[in-house]
């Protein structure tokens, strides 16, 4: 798709109202993980460096359309100056007297946070008024929130078509990613697809049939996929009425020349525990009173040649319960590999969504990935195939 950045816009004198994704944990008061915080940084820095005025909007929360104390971006303030090295001026509504005060105080370089759009019921309803009034406080609008573009809401894609508009530098970087996993990707390309249900992926493993070479199942998942075979899975995490779909996504990828990568060989214990008692076995020999919670020696190594023969990978959840040692070994050793080849120039590695970053983090690469989304539900459905209406609004026309 085209997109305009940045770089097309000169913001010289101009305010510009940045949608941002700053939802980050709270305890005890204060921001506990400032990832986000720390990749809108360089958008907010181009802009006031460029002579703008830095206005950004957020939500933070389910508040549900109403204003809550517990929910308000103030809590969030403090670690955003910290992260700029700057003040940051804050409006009680991001519409409204007192935005409009503390956008007329701002100087060129200025940042300024509004409060909570979804303190607003329109926010979530994508209301026509709401984006008007929101629009009326700058001159040109930035989408640096990848993670809420799945939603059409008045600040994430109402905007975009009030004011000149452009993705930041994150957003960029996200759509930049994806078009080289799976929009126009160098072949072979893997998918790894793990989790416990194959009931919350179907829309993508049915698009990733239509789109990659080689489609690697872990997880509760790969149970599922092996109780469709007929396989005894004893007494592990499976979607057990699944197993019809299971053989069609398999027949289907048949079809579609895509090869499915299983499990050939498993990890299982009688309890779901760290350091439990475990043993390694074939895939088709889980005793009747045991749970599969990993993939064994031998999938890692087939594993491994997948990624070898392969130019691109697309990662999305954990081979095994990665949480719990040693049954993220398969996890570890598969995501390693993957790194490897990604420092070497030898793949282009994307990965995100549900519990991947935390794995990935747990195996000590994550930062060693071509790219990694922290987006969540918004990375879900790219890799479904479904259209982001916060991403097409940024289209070019």
């Amino acid at each position: 798709m085209a997109f305009k950045t940045l770089d097309d816009i000169d913001f010289a004198g101009k305010t510009a109202l940045v949608r941002v994704d700053i939802n980050v944990p709270i305890e005890n008061g204060v921001v506990s993980d400032t990832t986000r915080i720390g990749r809108i940084v360089p958008t907010i820095r181009h802009i006031a460096d460029a002579g703008g005025k830095v206005v950004l909007l957020a939500h933070f929360g389910r508040p549900k359309g109403k204003p809550n104390a517990d929910m308000s971006l103030a809590l969030v303030r403090p670690a955003l100056e910290e992260a700029l090295g700057q003040p940051v001026a804050f409006a009680e509504s991001c519409i409204g007297g007192p935005a409009k005060r503390v956008v007329a105080d701002m100087q060129a370089g200025d940042v300024a946070l509004l409060e909570n759009t979804r303190f607003h019921e329109g926010e979530e309803k994508n209301d026509k008024l709401l984006a008007a009034s929101m629009a009326a406080l700058g001159d040109i609008y930035v989408n640096d929130a990848f993670s809420a573009a799945h939603r059409a809401h008045a600040s994430t894609e109402g905007l975009a078509h009030l004011l000149p508009a452009c993705a930041g530098r994150l957003m960029a970087a996200e759509l930049q990613a994806l078009e080289a996993a799976l929009g126009n990707p160098a072949r072979p390309v893997a998918a790894v697809v793990g989790g416990a249900k194959v009931s919350t992926k179907l829309d993508l493993l049915s698009n990733l049939i239509t789109k990659v070479d080689h489609l690697i199942i872990g997880g509760g998942m790969a149970n599922t996929f092996l109780a469709a075979q007929g396989i005894e899975i004893g007494t592990s995490l499976a979607e057990r009425e699944m197993t019809d779909t299971a053989r069609d996504i398999m027949a289907r990828a048949s079809d579609a020349g895509c090869t499915l990568h299983l499990p050939s060989d498993i990890v299982v214990a009688r309890e779901f525990a760290a350091h439990a008692a475990h043993e390694i076995l074939p895939a088709s020999a889980c005793p009747s009173d045991a749970m599969i919670l990993d993939a064994g020696p031998e999938t890692v190594a087939a594993i491994a040649q997948v990624f070898g023969a392969c130019k691109t990978l697309v990662w999305n959840g954990p081979l095994g319960a990665f949480e719990l040692t040693p049954f993220d070994t398969a996890t570890n050793a598969a995501a390693q590999d993957a790194a490897r080849l990604t420092k070497e120039g030898h793949l282009i590695s994307v990965a995100g969504g549900g519990d991947t970053v935390s794995a990935l983090n747990r195996a000590g690469v994550g930062e060693d990935f071509t790219y990694i989304s922290t987006a969540g539900g918004a990375f879900l459905e790219w890799m479904e195939g479904k259209t982001l209406p916060g991403v097409a609004a940024l289209e070019k026309e």
